[in-house]
C-alpha cells in the first residue's frame, strides 16, 4: 500500500460485503459544504452537462480542481459525491460535482441517454477546465460507473494527456462491464439489480414520454437485468449490436495498458459485483501509473471504517489524500 494512504480498518460492524454496501444508505450524512454554483458544460453541439461547482473564494484561480462523477442511477448528490467535495474544498480545492446526462435533473440538457462508454465527456469537461478557465492542477475521480468514465477517458489520452491533468481516483470501478453485468446477475444480488433495472427503465420512460418521436415507450416490460436494458435500449440506441459489442467497447479495461496520467484505484476484494478478478485480469496491478488499493472489505463504493470524523468514510480521505501527494 502507498505510503501516504492510511491502511483501511472496516467498521466492526460492517465487515459484510452486502451489510457494508447497504451500510451507506441508512448512514445519516451532514455535509457543511456552501451552496454549490451551477454550470454547465457543453460535452457535444446537443449536449450539456450540469455541475455544482464549490469555488475557493481567495484563490480560484490558483487553487486545483477536482472534478467528481457518479456512478449507474447516482448524481451530483450522492453522499459519496458530497463527502468528496467536502473533504476536498477544506483541503483547499475547487470541488465541482458533474451529472452524467439525464442524471441529477438534467434530462431536458440532453437528446441523448447515458451509457458507461461517454468518456468523450469527461475530455470535454477536463480540456474546458484547462483552456478556457486556465486551471493547471486539475484531477478526476469516479465511483463505480464514474470510475469507468474517467479511467477510460486518462487510458484514451495516452501519453497525449493534459499537462494540467495531474491525476485519476476510480473508486470500484466497473471497468469490465459484462463481468459487472453478469456478477448482478447471481442470486444474492438480485436487490441490487432490481434497484438499478428500476431507476433505468423510469429514467428511459421519461425521455420516452418527453421525446417519443426518438424513443419508442412500449415493448420494454420483460426486462428484468441490466444486461436485458443494455441490449434492448443502450445497445440499439447507441448505434451497438447487442449489450456484449457495448460492454466490449465501453469498459476501460480495454484501454488501461495505455494509461499515463497517475492513478489511484481503490477497490475492495469483497465488492459484490465488481468482481476483482476483473480488476487484475484488467492488469491494473501491472501498468506503473497506477496506485492498487484493494483492502479485503470494503463492499461497493463504501469503505465505512472504524475511525471516525473525516476518516469513517476512508475512501474519501483517501482520493484527498493521494492527490495532495501529487500537487506541485
Amino acid at each position: 500500500m502507498p505510503l501516504f494512504l492510511k491502511e483501511f480498518e472496516p467498521h466492526p460492524l460492517l465487515r459484510g460485503a452486502h451489510i457494508m454496501t447497504v451500510a451507506p444508505v441508512f448512514w445519516r450524512r451532514k455535509f457543511s459544504l456552501l451552496p454549490a454554483e451551477e454550470r454547465l458544460f457543453q460535452v457535444d453541439p446537443q449536449s450539456r452537462l450540469l455541475a455544482h461547482c464549490h469555488w475557493q473564494d481567495d484563490n480560484r484561480a490558483d487553487a486545483p480542481v477536482i472534478v467528481i462523477v457518479h456512478g449507474l442511477e447516482g448524481s451530483s448528490d450522492s453522499d459519496y459525491a458530497r463527502g468528496v467535495a467536502e473533504t476536498a474544498f477544506k483541503h483547499g480545492y475547487n470541488a465541482i460535482r458533474i451529472n452524467q446526462r439525464n442524471c441529477g435533473g438534467s434530462e431536458s440538457l440532453t437528446s441523448t441517454l447515458y451509457n458507461s462508454g461517454m468518456s468523450a465527456d469527461y475530455r470535454a469537461v477536463c480540456e474546458e477546465l484547462a483552456e478556457h478557465d486556465g486551471f493547471r492542477e486539475i484531477f478526476f475521480t469516479g465511483y463505480s460507473m464514474g470510475g469507468n468514465l474517467v479511467l477510460k477517458m486518462g487510458g484514451e489520452y495516452r501519453e497525449a494527456f493534459p499537462k494540467a491533468l495531474r491525476g485519476i481516483c476510480a473508486v470500484c470501478p466497473a471497468l469490465d462491464l459484462a463481468a459487472c453485468a453478469d456478477a448482478l446477475e447471481r442470486w444474492d444480488n438480485y436487490f441490487y439489480q432490481r434497484h438499478f433495472v428500476t431507476g433505468l427503465l423510469q429514467r428511459y420512460k421519461r425521455k420516452a414520454a418527453a421525446l417519443p418521436e426518438c424513443y419508442r415507450q412500449n415493448g420494454f416490460d420483460a426486462i428484468r437485468t441490466v444486461r436485458q436494458f443494455d441490449d434492448a435500449i443502450t445497445a440499439p440506441n447507441f448505434g451497438y449490436r447487442n449489450a456484449e459489442e457495448y460492454y466490449e467497447t465501453a469498459s476501460a479495461k480495454r484501454v488501461l495498458k495505455y494509461l499515463r496520467v497517475p492513478t489511484l484505484l481503490i477497490t475492495a476484494k469483497d465488492d459484490p459485483f465488481v468482481p476483482y478478478s476483473s480488476i487484475l485480469a484488467a492488469g491494473a496491478e501491472k501498468n506503473p501509473a497506477i496506485n492498487l488499493v484493494a483492502p479485503k472489505y470494503g463492499g461497493h463504493c463504501a469503505f465505512i471504517s472504524r475511525q471516525a470524523g473525516t476518516a469513517r468514510f476512508w475512501a474519501e480521505q483517501s482520493v484527498i489524500d493521494f492527490c495532495d501527494s501529487l500537487r506541485k
